[in-house]
């Protein structure tokens, strides 16, 4: 069984790697101007390749009958809660770490955002779209909120089962065997590694492409035990998937009401980012070993998927 496992997650490395980089690729000869709608429409493409690797390996390289170990149970418990509301709450600690971070401060105004817009809109659009803004009868971060919640459990839920079904659902499958930290950080890197084409195109570190392949690569690191962790407590891979969704729906709060800094120190995926990560990485493993009935994070996966 190990052998097996072993022989398929070895062909789904390649494999999700293979053909997500010929994808890139490929976008990159057709589209040198990487212009902004045909690269969006790339990244929603994107992030289903590691459901079509996961489907290569299971049904026409192993020959499996079925794909029930992938966990894709939607019978919700409390962990659904930490896949959900609780990302957006994350997104709020890490804005307040942010202000800590030399030459961040918070700006309640928008003035970050709205320097950033007026870098890519003409004035007389800058000046429709702060119309617009005012016209909302709530707050702009309560509608942020809203919009988060909404899109973490619809449709961003969707694109992040893409993803999930590979890094949460095949990859944890074959890793059974393995210890938690060990196996969170196996496929950590293999997901901060998949990002390397969409990173160098200039997706979430445009000021600093080269640099933020090593920053999202250490930045799957640092979420891959939080996402394991949710997925083995709620023994499901599509909560994993609603906490995908939520997290890129709510990962833009934390810019729009910041001021200073740049793509490598600001935002979820900054270097504040990682110090937040860090700290609810601290909490996880304080409840599970001292307040969780069954602790998971020192056992091996089995224990937890049995």
């Amino acid at each position: 069984m190990k052998t097996e496992s072993n022989k398929a997650v070895t062909w789904y490395i390649l494999l999700v790697l293979a053909i997500s980089f010929a994808l890139a690729g490929t976008y990159k000869i057709l589209f040198p101007e990487n212009e902004k709608s045909y690269f969006i429409v790339l990244g929603i493409v994107y992030m289903f390749m590691p459901l079509l690797s996961a489907f290569i390996v299971d049904k026409l390289i192993m020959k499996r009958k079925n794909l029930k170990s992938w966990a894709m149970n939607f019978n919700p418990n409390k962990w659904f809660l930490a896949a959900w509301p609780a990302v957006v709450a994350f997104a709020f600690f890490a804005m307040a770490v942010n202000t800590f971070w030399p030459g961040i401060s918070f700006s309640p105004t928008m003035e970050g955002f709205w320097n950033t817009l007026a870098e890519q809109l003409s004035p007389e659009q800058l000046e429709m779209q702060k119309a617009k803004t005012e016209m909302i009868p709530l707050p702009y971060w309560l509608v942020a909120i809203i919009q988060g919640l909404i899109a973490g459990l619809t449709i961003n839920a969707v694109a992040g089962f893409g993803e999930e079904s590979g890094w949460r659902g095949f990859m944890v499958k074959e890793y059974r065997n393995l210890k938690f930290w060990d196996a969170a950080l196996r496929i950590g890197i293999v997901w901060g590694i998949w990002h390397a084409p969409m990173i160098l195109m200039g997706h979430n570190y445009p000021e600093h492409n080269l640099i933020g392949v090593g920053m999202m690569t250490v930045w799957c690191i640092l979420l891959s035990p939080v996402f394991l962790y949710v997925r083995l407590k709620s023994k499901s891979v599509i909560a994993a998937s609603i906490m995908h969704g939520t997290l890129n729906a709510s990962a833009g709060i934390p810019i729009m009401y910041l001021l200073g800094g740049n793509d490598l120190t600001i935002g979820l995926t900054g270097f504040s980012g990682f110090i937040s990560l860090l700290i609810v990485i601290g909490l996880i493993i304080l409840y599970d070993l001292k307040f969780a009935k069954k602790p998971i994070t020192n056992t091996i996966l089995a224990e937890s998927l049995d």
